[in-house]
């Protein structure tokens, strides 16, 4: 076996999992704070990463091309947030037709056509690599540990806020919160958005990183985040309280989705079979934790049968002695 292949390998899913990171922990705020499977995500995604290579290739910056992909993102979850909120859409619909329009506002944007290559254009990875004599693999991970990091301390910090936590706490109870006053609308749009433009901000970073925008580069955006939350719920998310740590966990479960990715192809598996491994590999970390607490549910109920039978059998023993003895 090449060990420095392997390694290379290794380097390449971590680089992947921090970036598409960024992109969870939008999901992250949907899924778990707000109970929506926001499905704008696979076009958002794909909206940052176009946005900026286009801005990119017209001469550009990439710092402010790379936050126009934010911005983007955010338009986008803005969209899908109003639908649901105004119009009364339901959530899951809403973000289905915000992914279909932004198919074709995608195509328009990279002038019709699939893939826009930045090969010799200069990006916020490129920087990293040739001022610090780096791979792309080490550029992209450094550049995505420091976005990763950044966007944790600013979500930690804005949920801690009187609108953070309200929009927390539309998520918990809604029915509580909007009889303290708070708009249940504006709280959910407001958190459509913040999750699109961090999904714009993934797929604005994987561009740069892959050195092209691709108008299927989103394709299963959601799917991979929801596994990444759950994954990183079982090695971490159930152990600790915190929210930072929570937040944290949903990133480690996407560095831990690459690498088992890479490792895979690595080892020799057909790229087109990809696909379905996902598809079990979400499957699986969807199932687990539910077949876990049946499991541990049903193990609580039969300790519970045998506890009632002994104290049962103790009973009618102690009953028949009595009754002997009398």
């Amino acid at each position: 076996m090449n060990i420095n292949g392997l390694i290379g390998s290794l380097q390449s899913g971590v680089a992947q999992g921090v970036l598409w990171g960024i992109m969870v922990l939008g999901v992250y705020i949907t899924y778990k704070l707000l109970d929506i499977a926001d499905l704008t995500v696979d076009g958002s995604f794909t909206l940052g990463g176009c946005v900026t290579t286009v801005a990119i290739l017209a001469g550009i910056h990439p710092v402010p091309a790379t936050l126009m992909g934010m911005g983007a993102g955010f338009l986008a979850g803005a969209v899908t947030g109003i639908l649901h909120t105004f119009f009364n859409i339901p959530a899951i619909l809403a973000g289905i037709l915000t992914q279909i329009g932004l198919w074709s506002i995608n195509l328009r944007i990279m002038g019709g056509k699939a893939n826009n290559p930045l090969l010799k254009a200069d990006t916020v990875v490129s920087f990293f690599a040739d001022n610090f004599s780096l791979s792309n693999s080490m550029a992209s991970m450094a550049v995505g540990i420091l976005l990763v990091a950044l966007v944790i301390l600013i979500l930690y910090w804005f949920f801690g806020t009187e609108i953070g936590s309200a929009l927390r706490a539309t998520g918990d109870n809604e029915d509580m919160i909007r009889a303290l006053g708070v708009n249940t609308g504006h709280a959910k749009l407001l958190a459509l958005a913040i999750s699109n433009a961090l999904v714009g901000l993934s797929g604005a970073m994987i561009a740069q990183m892959q050195k092209y925008a691709d108008i299927n580069m989103g394709r299963g955006a959601i799917v991979i985040g929801l596994a990444a939350i759950v994954i990183g719920e079982v090695l971490l998310g159930r152990l600790v309280k915190n929210f930072g740590f929570k937040l944290f966990s949903a990133v480690l479960g996407s560095i831990v989705y690459f690498i088992i990715q890479a490792l895979v192809l690595r080892f020799g598996i057909d790229p087109n079979d990809m696909k379905l491994l996902s598809a079990i590999t979400v499957a699986a970390a969807l199932a687990i934790p539910v077949a876990m607490d049946r499991y541990n549910q049903k193990k609580s109920y039969s300790e519970d049968d045998l506890y009632a039978d002994e104290h049962r059998r103790r009973a009618a023993a102690k009953e028949s002695t009595g009754g002997d003895r009398k």
